[in-house]
Order: C-alpha cells, then structure tokens, then sequence
C-alpha cells in the first residue's frame, strides 16, 4: 500500500542553476568617475609643473623643459591604471574590468618608456611608489579602499608628485630631486588633503561619531598653527587654513541641526580645493 502511494506522491527537482551572464565592458569601465579624486590626484603634479615653469624662467642657471609636463601627463595615466586595477581586484578579477585597466597600461608603457629612457634617474622613486601601490591595490583587494590607511596612501603618492614635477620642470642644477620648494609643495598638499579627507568622513561615511569630528578638527587646528608659525611674508598658507578651518568646524556643527545633502559637501570641497591650489601656488612662487 505504501509502495502504490508513493507512486502518486509529486516528485519535485531541484531547478537547474541559471548560467551567470558575464558583464560586458563599457565606456563607464574606462572612465574614473570620482571628480574629487581626479581633482586630489592631479593637483599636487600640476603645481609642480608650474612652480616648476615658473622657477626656469626665473633662475639664470635653468633651461625651459617640457619634461614636468611629460611627467603630468604619464601621472594622469597612473591614476587611470590604479582606478580600473583597484576596480577589477575589488572585483576579484571580474573579466569586465581587465581590459580597461590593460588598456591603461598599454597607453603608460607608451608615454612612460620614453621618458623613462630619457631621465632614468626618475627611478630612485621607484621603491616608495611600489610601497604605496601594494596599500592603494591591499585595499582594494579586501575591499578597504575608504579606509584611513588607504587614503593616506593615497594622498602620499600624489603630494609626492609635486616634487618630481618641479624638479623635471625647472630644469635647473641647483634644483635637487628633493628640494625646498618641492618638499613645501608636497607638505602643504599632503596636510591639506588628508585634512579633506576627515573633513568628508566626519559630513558622509562617519557623519556622527565625535572621533572623527575631533580628529579633524586638532588636524585643521595644528594645520593653521604651523602656518602661522612658519608665515614669513606670504600669509596665504594662513588665510588658506582659516578657511578650512572654519569649513570643518562650521559644516559638522550644521549638520547636527539640519541635513547636510553630499552634493553640498561636494561643492564645498570644489571651491576649497581651488582656493588650497591658488594658495599653495603662490605661497611657493612668492619665494623663488
């Protein structure tokens, strides 16, 4: 009897697993989409390039070279190569992902080797840059990349661009790989960017934790003290560090009343990364 009612029990079969559909790679996949990392990137190098202009046209002893510009532009697509190699190891090695970021490469092997060739010695970086790519791709990796220490990576590597930058456009013996200059420009860019990040984490993804609202803001308070300390006759560092000063304690406070879109902060950190450029800018041709 049991046999017969086993006979018209409903049989049920697991359905067949759905083949996954491989994403195809799009224009977006080769476009870095994070105007405020391109700005943070780019920034140090541009101004070495044009402190660097500046001081070649200036000194005596220096030649106008184009090499600082050709160091922008190979810069511009290391950035390119470490947002779409980040991308793809966050993805853990997505297909859709790995011909951007070969592609990148392609297109910095072409505009790198020749300048490699020409200025050999730019490899003495070489050590600190592979240090700093291992942290940028380890966060990736595990999918950390917003972290502080990925960020301080980060912003390491672009401050530091300002002094390679310089030396390549100025041109000039008296002008060192490591200088004065190039390490005020690579100082001030660093403290004022790893200030703005903080500053976004304390409006966006930490928004509410007094740690971080402390953090930035003994950060802006030691940033303008060293200003006022070291100004000199250029007192834009010091005007440049009321502002963001002021930004950090003014716009956390307001949050706690009201909301605070991230299209606000956004717009905030555009104005205050120009205003940080012109200032850095000038703060250092002034002293040439």
């Amino acid at each position: 009897m049991s046999d017969q009612s086993s006979l018209h029990r409903p049989q049920f079969t697991r359905p067949e697993p759905r083949p996954q559909r491989v994403r195809r790679t799009t224009v977006r996949d080769w476009i870095p989409d994070q105007p405020g990392a391109w700005v943070m990137a780019l920034a140090p190098a541009l101004a070495g390039a044009v402190c660097g202009s500046a001081w070649s046209a200036t000194k005596p002893d220096a030649v106008p070279s184009a090499a600082g510009w050709w160091v922008l532009v190979c810069w511009a697509l290391c950035y390119c190569v470490e947002f779409t190699a980040a991308r793809w190891l966050k993805s853990h090695c997505a297909t859709r992902y790995l011909l951007p970021a070969l592609g990148y490469c392609i297109a910095l092997a072409a505009a790198g080797l020749p300048f490699l060739i020409l200025h050999v010695d730019v490899l003495v970086w070489a050590p600190i840059y592979m240090v700093l790519a291992a942290v940028a791709f380890a966060g990736a990796w595990f999918r950390r990349e917003r972290s502080l220490w990925a960020n301080a990576a980060a912003v390491i590597a672009a401050s530091l661009m300002a002094t390679i930058t310089l030396h390549y456009a100025a041109n000039s013996p008296s002008l060192p790989q490591v200088s004065l200059p190039g390490l005020v420009l690579a100082l001030c860019f660093a403290a004022t960017q790893f200030g703005s990040v903080l500053f976004v984490k304390t409006m966006i993804r930490e928004r509410g934790k007094r740690l971080y609202v402390a953090a930035s803001w003994i950060w802006h308070i030691a940033l303008l003290s060293w200003w006022i300390a070291a100004a000199d006759h250029s007192w834009y560092l010091v005007a440049l560090g009321v502002i963001l000063l002021v930004r950090a304690i003014a716009l956390p406070l307001i949050a706690c009343k009201r909301t605070v879109k991230p299209v606000v902060v956004g717009i905030t950190e555009c104005f205050t990364s120009l205003i940080t450029f012109g200032c850095i800018i000038a703060n250092v041709l002034i002293a040439l």
